[in-house]
């Protein structure tokens, strides 16, 4: 895993390249982690917040899932297994999308039955056309829940404290007395 810190001026450079809503301050310290060779992430004061996908720093799908800026595209029940796996959205498994939307835009994937974010992309085409199209990839998927980017940053699973023993095992056999 490789890491680098910012310098002021970097910070500045790269603000108007972050894709979402939030404060990024040259006060702060920001860092690029590369957690393989094809994930870039951002930390700012040590968080994970943004990645890096094709020029643009985009958000971590957890900051999305707790405030979506984003256009939504609403997908079948059948088409979450294959957006969960990192898969292109595909025009036969929308059922509606959202007005506004222009090509390149970043939009988020939301499943039909609950509404909960799956993924981020990129739109390949403005809602129109979508609308218009019976077949073919209509999003760039970015980012999503249970893909690689997903698992490499999940908590790793909380280990007891050192402080406290292991139960204690059955008390040894004593053999009857004569």
């Amino acid at each position: 895993m490789k890491k680098r810190s910012l310098n002021k001026k970097e910070i500045k450079e790269l603000i108007p390249l972050i894709s979402y809503p939030i404060e990024v301050s040259p006060k702060q310290k920001v860092e690029i982690v590369w957690l393989t060779d094809k994930y870039p992430v951002m930390y700012v004061d040590d968080v994970p917040l943004l990645f890096e996908f094709e020029g643009k720093w985009l958000p971590l799908l957890k900051l999305v899932m707790q405030k979506n800026p984003y256009k939504k595209i609403t997908v079948d029940m059948g088409a979450i297994k294959f957006v969960a796996g990192g898969a292109g959205i595909m025009r036969p498994g929308v059922v509606s999308i959202e007005d506004g939307i222009s090509s390149g835009d970043i939009v988020s994937i939301v499943d039909q039955k609950f509404g909960k974010v799956l993924a981020i992309g990129i739109a390949l085409f403005n809602s129109q056309d979508m609308r218009a199209a019976t077949s073919g990839k209509v999003v760039r998927n970015a980012h999503a829940a249970g893909d690689k980017l997903w698992e490499l940053l999940k908590p790793a699973p909380a280990s007891p404290p050192s402080s406290v023993s292991p139960p204690p095992s059955a008390p040894p056999e004593v053999p009857p007395s004569e």
